[in-house]
């Protein structure tokens, strides 16, 4: 006679999650339970749909129960989840980084055109990671990475309202009016800028230096701003990316975010 396999079948209120340490850098703890289709698809083991047909199908353990209906969570990284016997790894440690980017280079994975890529300015990083936003091919100064994705979308999602400041430097003298004008907000071809802080920081015959900060973060915003009001852009670095400032970090170097900065981006955008 076949012995019967000793597993006990269990609803999603029923699961008791055991304790278990945090996976992540910056005090951002995988204890936080959720729900198996999430895990899954984070684990690249299915999608969120078919996982929850992996459920319903008895396929799926968390600490040896067989999963009994789609809704129920557990704690990534803590308690022991098993598709069809095999154990889904934990989550990768996150990573956050802070680069100061040089004049040509291109923030995408990669491009069509040769030019260089941001990445590889990322040496002995052997995780993939991404940039939480963009700067322009001819533009500079601070691009976060990372490979914490619900952090990077929320930051770049226009409902958090992010603020990205920049030091610009256009040709001419700026009048006090076009200041006025860049602080109100202005038409684009895309719809209206939004409002911005401006402040002239040096003025001379030629040129004029402008910080400026702004909540959004659409495709080439603050040259378009610029343009709007009648200057170009001769020099346009980020200096500001929500809380984080670029300080003194070198050109073409990165560093780790402390766990500080880090906490306080998340506070930012409502993840703790």
């Amino acid at each position: 006679m076949a012995m019967r396999q000793s597993v006990k079948k269990t609803r999603k209120d029923q699961i008791r999650p055991v304790a278990g340490s945090a996976h992540a850098q910056g005090g951002v703890s995988t204890i936080e339970p959720r729900r198996i289709n999430r895990i899954l698809s984070l684990a690249g083991v299915s999608s969120r749909r078919n996982a929850d047909d992996l459920i319903k199908s008895g396929r799926i353990t968390v600490n040896g129960h067989i999963l009994a209906e789609a809704g129920a969570r557990a704690i990534w990284g803590a308690d022991s989840i098993k598709v069809d016997g095999k154990e889904i790894p934990g989550p990768e440690p996150r990573i956050y980084l802070m680069l100061n980017k040089p004049f040509g280079y291109v923030c995408t994975l990669k491009d069509p055109e040769g030019r260089r890529l941001v990445t590889e300015l990322l040496e002995g990083i052997t995780q993939r990671l991404y940039p939480a936003g963009r700067l322009d091919f001819d533009s500079l100064g601070l691009l976060l990475f990372t490979n914490d994705g619900e952090l990077a979308y929320r930051l770049t999602h226009p409902k958090y309202q992010v603020p990205r400041t920049y030091k610009v430097t256009v040709s001419g003298t700026i009048t006090d009016q076009a200041i006025k004008r860049l602080r109100k907000g202005v038409r684009l071809s895309d719809g209206p800028s939004g409002e911005s802080k401006a402040t002239v920081l040096k003025l001379d015959n030629e040129t004029s230096t402008i910080r400026m900060t702004i909540t959004q973060g659409r495709s080439r915003q603050v040259r378009r701003m610029m343009e709007a009001v009648g200057y170009s852009v001769v020099q346009l670095k980020r200096t500001g990316f929500g809380t984080l400032m670029l300080g003194d970090l070198k050109i073409g170097k990165y560093r780790p975010l402390e766990n500080k900065e880090i906490k306080s981006l998340k506070r930012m955008v409502g993840l703790i």
